[in-house]
């Protein structure tokens, strides 16, 4: 393959930068193409061309793909202990297409406690955590999702039962450092730890579109 890619490659150079070579600085081209990695592109399935999230729950991970589909980033999470679904009150990461539709705690510091989505003046402490073990903290950042899918993660189904993931406030956000990363114990968001929500809240506008990918 390399060896028709370069063959290629000098059948387009123009005659007179063939016709003495530098032996040294050619034998130097060619250990770097050999030495280059390929890297596997995953464009936006949905808008071709705009870079994208996927939210993984076979692989509790959060990947971030560039407009060309390279991996720029990918961060372990925690998705819901129940497993995943849409409907309202079940407590479950929803699946498919949302888009980040709000950012709440730019410029927060890491670990602040933020409640009924405004920003409050405390801080997550394992001595809180310790005082109240059953709390879902919810820290630092939140990315707010919209599901893009009517009837799907957006709106109501046809029975009438509300599966809007925006209505049930899912979101991506930070979680006090008792959560275990790479294993399902969220309500239904998904969780990231402070400084990985942090990273990602700065990598990612509003209206990026993100993919919750039950097999993924």
């Amino acid at each position: 393959m390399r060896a028709a890619m370069m063959a290629a490659l000098l059948w387009t150079l123009p005659a007179a930068s063939m016709a003495a070579p530098d032996a040294q600085a050619w034998a130097q081209w060619q250990q770097q193409q050999q030495q280059q990695t390929l890297h596997e592109a995953y464009p936006n399935p949905r808008t071709p061309g705009q870079p994208w999230v996927k939210v993984g729950v076979r692989s509790q991970t959060l990947s971030v793909f560039s407009a060309e589909g390279t991996l720029e980033k990918r961060y372990d999470i925690s998705t819901a202990k129940r497993g995943v679904g849409e409907t309202q009150n079940s407590y479950q990461t929803p699946r498919g297409w949302h888009r980040i539709c709000e950012k709440i705690g730019d410029g927060a510091a890491s670990d602040t406690i933020i409640f009924r989505r405004e920003v409050t003046p405390w801080k997550y402490t394992p001595e809180l955590h310790a005082e109240y073990p059953n709390k879902d903290w919810i820290l630092t950042r939140i990315l707010w999702l919209c599901g893009q899918e009517p009837g799907v993660n957006q709106g109501s189904r046809e029975d009438g039962v509300v599966v809007d993931s925006y209505a049930r406030f899912i979101y991506i956000h930070g979680a006090g450092r008792h959560v275990p990363m790479g294993t399902p114990t969220s309500l239904g968001c998904v969780r990231m730890t402070s400084e990985a929500v942090i990273e990602l809240f700065e990598r990612t506008p509003v209206g990026m579109e993100v993919l919750i990918d039950e097999n993924g």
